[in-house]
This record gives C-alpha cells, structure tokens and sequence, in this order.
C-alpha cells in the first residue's frame, strides 16, 4: 500500500506533495503531544479538588465562621452555579485569548481562590469559591478544545477518559488529604494547600507551550481505520434529546455534588465516624469514578449504551438506598456509586457525540447540556442540606436522591434508546 505524504497550503494556498525524505509529521508530534496530555492530566487536578476539598471539613469551618446547614451548602454550590452561569464569559475569554493561554487564566484564578477562601470571614471565603468557580468554568471548557486539537482522532476517547478520570482523582486526593492536613495545620492551611496542585499544572503547562509553537487551530480531522462513522445517528435524533438529556445530566450531577457535600457528615452522625474516617469513606465515592471513567467505554464497544446504562444506573441508586437501609455497609455502597456515578458522566458525553453531526452542533450540544445541567446541580447542596435541616435526619435527603437518580436513568435512557434506533436507522 502506498504510504500517504504530509501536504503542506503555499501562500497562495495551493497544496504540494510533501518530498519523499520529509521528517514524518506523527513522528514530529508525538513528544509535544505526550508533554500537552501529560500536562491536561494534571491540570485536571485541580478541576474539582478544590471544590471538594471544604466537604470533610465543613463541620470545622461552619463552626469557625458561625454557618448554618443551608448556608455551608453554598460553598459547594457556587462553583457548580458558575459552571452554568460563567460559561459563555468563559467561551468569550477562551475566543479572546486563545486556548493556552486561557489555561494559564485558568490555573491562576484557581490558585487566587483558593488562597482568598482561606484568609478571612464570610465574605472572602464566599468570594474565594466564586472565583474559584469561575477559574474552573475556563478550564471545563477549554480542556475537551485542547484534546481535540492536540490529540490524534484514534487516541481522543482515550485521552477524554484518562482526562475523565483525572478529574475524580483530584476530588479523592483532596477529599481523603485535607481533614488530616486539617487536624495538623487546621481548616484555612489545610484547603490553602491544594493551591499545589495548580502549580504543578502551571508547570508542566509552561513545559508544554513555552516556546513552543502554538496549539493548532484546527487541525485535519482523518479517521482512521478504527475510528467511528462521524455520528450517524445525528442525522435521525429526536429534537427532544438534546433537552431531555440535559435533564438526565442535571439529576446525575445533583446527585453528586449534593452527596459529595454531605456524605461526610452524613457517615458521622448516622455511624459515629470520626471526621478523618468518613473523609476516607468520601474517598472511596471519589476514587472509584475512575473505574467507571476508564471502563464504560471498553463495554461500549461490546454493547449498546442503554444496556450500559441500565448497569450503572442500578450501581447508583444502589448507593443512597444502601445508605438508607444498610448504612453500616457504606464501603460498597460507595463503591458502587462511584463507579457508576463515573460512568454515567462518560455515557452522557458519548451520546452528545453521536447526536451531534458537525463540531457546530456538537459545541451546542455540550453547552446546553452542561449548562443546563450544572444549573440543576447547584441545587443539589442546598436542597440536601436545607431537607436535613427541616428534618433533623438523612432519610429524607437520601429519598430526594433516590428520586434525582430515577429521573437520570429515565431520562438518559430514553436518549440512548432514541440514539440506538436513529443508528439502525442510518445503517438502513
């Protein structure tokens, strides 16, 4: 078979062979591209450690600054509020500056705020949050554009994932890290510390671009030969989808950041565990996502996503239903609902995939999906938090989650079962 040559656009835009003793341009781009991924990854880190880093803690903080049930629950909700809200100044600032340096906008607004969280009252520490909302919002939405363009459309689902996976890694570091740290340097030291993790990011982001040629703008997008057809299923999707999936992607996010937020304190007054140990059974919620990350989609290539769903869908419910029925057996409730709560996340986004048949309508797609979504999951906290405090126990809030998690697999079911249909559809 004939090997096929690089071309390279003259200035008046015609096209030429590449000669036969070019450097092979793969070849060329594979260490930056090594170096760019290695650095997404870790950059990752610290696009949800910070926010999940107050929850085993809260007990010392609301005491310190003197905050009811309700109001803790901002702290974690403002961040997921600005996911919603912030993402179009996000989107402006990324089309402004362009995608590395809105990493670097990115890094330095996570470590502003996390040290503006840490060094006052009330008021900067709800400050700190919103900033630090706001630095992650940049970073949810210009990551998926660097993978794209940096990463060979073969390795992209790999790297979505690892990145994926990266993610609930920085929440298990810091949810399982900062009660200790607490216990030694106390509350303010303890969250202040993470801001590492948005120096290391820097760095290997500045060894990955400094001096370097800049990121691509578009790079040619050839599918290989193990690539997946560009969407067909797009071509037949109900025009309900894209909403009804926005839906099931808020009741899943709900769920996990209303339980991310009070699941410590939820295991020490239902079990009597001591902060430091209900912060490792948060861990556990956290640290399993990755198998759900990394896993769900090597069962996706053997079976259709709504069998897949089905699955992960029963490990999540099984989670606050175990929790309310067996509570003393939380380590495998956690584990269930972090895997699966892991790879849900990963199924939503390859259904916006294949509903999507051009980068336009995907980018619409993702936006109202994650926009809408993320404004449902800023209730999570606050309606988990607010329930407690109207009852003064956690079967109440648990069955509020019962209930978001039905609503998600309903809901992302039907979009999975519409896209199986519109692919057989496509194939006729």
């Amino acid at each position: 078979m004939a090997a096929r040559g690089t071309t390279e656009s003259s200035a008046g835009g015609t096209a030429r062979a590449a000669t036969s003793g070019a450097p092979d341009r793969a070849a060329l781009a594979a260490p930056r591209t090594t170096l760019v991924v290695a650095a997404v990854l870790v950059v990752a880190l610290s696009l949800r450690g910070p926010i999940v880093a107050v929850a085993p803690v809260l007990g010392r903080l609301t005491e310190d600054l003197g905050l009811d049930p309700a109001a803790a629950g901002l702290l974690t909700t403002i961040p997921v509020v600005c996911f919603a809200v912030a993402a179009p100044l996000a989107s402006a600032l990324i089309a402004r500056v362009g995608p590395a340096a809105a990493v670097w906008w990115c890094l330095a607004g996570v470590t502003a705020g996390t040290v503006l969280r840490a060094s006052g009252g009330t008021e900067l520490v709800l400050a700190g949050t919103a900033v630090i909302g706001t630095a992650i919002t940049v970073g949810n939405i210009v990551v998926p554009v660097i993978i794209r363009r940096s990463v060979p459309p073969s390795r992209s689902g790999t790297v979505t994932g690892a990145y994926t996976a990266a993610l609930n890694v920085g929440s298990m570091l810091t949810s399982l890290g900062t009660e200790p740290l607490a216990q030694l340097l106390g509350w303010r030291a303890a969250t202040t510390s993470w801001a590492v993790l948005a120096v290391l990011g820097a760095l290997l982001w500045g060894a990955a671009t400094v001096r370097r040629a800049p990121l691509p703008v578009d790079p040619p997008r050839e599918r290989g030969a193990g690539d997946e057809p560009a969407a067909p299923a797009a071509l037949h999707r109900p025009a309900w989808a894209p909403a009804v999936l926005t839906v099931g992607f808020g009741a899943q996010a709900f769920s996990y950041y209303g339980l991310t937020a009070w699941l410590p304190t939820l295991l020490a007054d239902r079990l009597g565990q001591s902060p430091a140990a209900a912060g490792a059974a948060s861990s556990v919620f956290q640290v399993l996502a990755v198998v759900g990350a990394l896993g769900v989609p090597a069962l996706l290539q053997r079976t259709a996503p709504d069998r897949v769903l089905a699955l992960v869908g029963a490990c999540w419910v099984a989670f606050p239903v175990g929790l309310l029925l067996a509570p003393q057996g939380w380590l495998l409730w956690a584990a269930l609902g972090g895997a699966a709560q892991g790879g849900v996340f990963t199924i939503v986004f390859v259904l916006v995939v294949r509903l999507s048949g051009d980068d336009r309508q995907a980018r619409r797609t993702s936006a109202l999906v994650q926009g809408g979504g993320y404004a449902l999951a800023s209730l999570g906290p606050l309606a988990l938090g607010a329930v407690h405090d109207a009852t003064g126990a956690w079967t109440a809030p648990l069955l509020v989650v019962v209930g978001a998690l039905v609503v998600l697999v309903l809901g992302v079911g039907a979009v999975a079962v519409s896209s199986g249909r519109a692919a057989r559809a496509s194939a006729l």
